[in-house]
C-alpha cells in the first residue's frame, strides 16, 4: 500500500507499520535542526519503512542519511522505498538490535541527528485497549515493554556515542510521557535539558536535546 508521508510517497507491504500523520512533527523538527546547524550526517533509527530517512534525505540533496531497524521486513521495505524514490545513493539501511545495525558504518561521534520514532506502547496496553494495531501490524513497531519507555531508554544512552558533541537527538513519544522522558534525560549527564515540541492539541509528542 502506497501512502502519502511528508510530499514522498512510502510503500508498506503486510508486516511493516504504516507512516503516522503525527510522525511528520518529528520530521519538521528533524528539519528544523538540519536547517539551523547545517547538519550533514543524519541517523534515523527504528526506521521501519524509512519514511523519516526518506523524507529528510528528500527535502536536503547534501545529506547522507544512515537508517536502520530489526527486521529483515522493515530492512527490504526501506532499502525498496529508497531504490524507488532514487535515494539509495545517499540513504544506506542497516539491519541490527538498535545501533548494532550501523557498527561498521564509521559512525561514532561523528554524526549531527539522530531522529527515532520507536515503539512507545506499553505489553500491557496491546494485550487490551491497543489489541486492535495488532491485527494488521506488527508487534515490533509497538511494543516498548512494560512501561513504554525501553526503547526510548536506550536510545537515549547508545545515541550518545554516535552524536558528535553538540549533535542532536530528538525523537518521538506517547501522549503522555513526557514526564518519563524527562526523568530518563535527567538520569544521564550527556545532555543538555531537553525540550519538547507539541502537535495542534497541545500535546508534546516530540523531545529534542543536544549532546553536551
Amino acid at each position: 500500500m502506497l501512502h502519502t508521508f511528508m510530499n514522498i510517497d512510502i510503500e508498506t507491504p503486510s508486516g511493516v507499520i504504516a507512516p503516522r500523520l503525527e510522525t511528520e512533527l518529528l520530521g519538521r523538527t528533524a528539519l528544523d535542526i538540519i536547517e539551523r546547524t547545517d547538519a550533514a550526517i543524519v541517523i534515523d533509527m527504528c526506521c521501519g519503512s524509512g519514511n523519516l530517512a526518506l523524507a529528510i534525505a528528500a527535502a536536503h540533496p547534501g545529506l547522507r542519511v544512515y537508517a536502520s531497524d530489526l527486521t529483515d521486513e522493515t530492512t527490504t521495505t526501506a532499502r525498496n522505498n529508497a531504490e524507488r524514490l532514487g535515494l539509495a545513493d545517499r540513504v544506506s539501511v542497516g539491519q541490527g538490535d538498535m545501533f548494532a545495525g550501523l557498527a561498521d558504518q564509521g559512525l561514532l561521534a561523528r554524526v549531527d541527528l539522530v531522529v527515532c520514532n520507536p515503539p512507545y506502547i506499553s505489553t500491557g496496553k496491546l494485550e487490551t485497549t491497543s489489541a486492535y494495531l495488532l491485527e494488521t501490524e506488527p508487534r515490533e513497531a509497538f511494543d516498548a515493554g512494560p512501561y513504554g519507555i525501553t526503547i526510548h531508554q536506550r536510545l537515549i544512552a547508545e545515541a550518545a556515542q554516535f552524536l558528535r558533541p553538540g549533535g542532536w537527538l530528538a525523537f518521538e513519544f506517547g501522549a503522555g510521557q513526557d514526564r518519563q522522558v524527562r526523568a530518563l534525560f535527567a538520569r544521564t549527564q550527556n545532555y543538555g535539558a531537553v525540550d519538547f515540541v507539541s502537535d495542534d492539541s497541545g500535546t508534546p509528542r516530540v523531545a529534542l536535546a543536544q549532546k553536551s
